[in-house]
């Protein structure tokens, strides 16, 4: 498939909320494809549609050498929790700790429509939980405290990246074509 564009801090598309998707057809397929080529390409440990500009209910992982994807996730979360560091392909160079569950169990459906639960605990269980947040309109800086919070704006217009010119999408093969609707 092709690697995409991935739309940085600032970009609209990345505070909408996404749409659930509701065909399981070959574009579908397509989007999967091109988030799981994006993530590898760039490296990352998860993506999803949002940051490339498709508002729909999808991400892709690749956490401890296991690639996978889930379409309109469903999260229950541990009541434990872990501290780590977290990034995020939209947000280039800045890691800060951000507090998530310890585990997670997702359930949703895989690119062809059939039903799929993950269970993950520590890196699988904050990837999937980043990922779900980015297709809520939610990222990781929104959980930081507010001192953490503070840094990583100043570090983040004090960027090479910010501000730069949003991606122009003149084709898309998706139903939205390209819009983060």
């Amino acid at each position: 498939m092709a690697v995409q564009p991935i739309r940085l801090f600032g970009d609209p598309v990345l505070r909408k909320p996404a749409l659930e998707v509701v065909d399981f057809d070959k574009e579908l397929r397509t989007l999967v494809a091109d988030l799981t080529d994006t993530m590898l390409q760039a490296p990352g440990a998860g993506l999803a549609a949002p940051q490339i500009g498709v508002g729909l209910r999808v991400f892709t992982w690749y956490v401890d050498g296991e690639v996978g994807h889930l379409v309109n996730p469903d999260l229950s979360l541990s009541e434990e929790v872990q501290d780590g560091p977290e990034g995020c392909l939209s947000i280039p160079g800045l890691t800060y700790d951000c507090r998530r569950a310890q585990s997670v169990v997702a359930r949703g459906w895989d690119m062809h429509g059939e039903p799929v639960v993950i269970e993950g605990s520590a890196l699988l269980a904050r990837a999937i939980q980043h990922e779900t947040d980015h297709l809520d309109g939610v990222l990781f800086l929104d959980r930081l405290d507010t001192a953490a919070r503070k840094a990583a704006m100043k570090e983040i217009r004090e960027s090479e990246w910010f501000g730069l010119e949003r991606p122009l999408v003149k084709v898309s093969p998706h139903a939205t074509r390209g819009l983060g609707l």
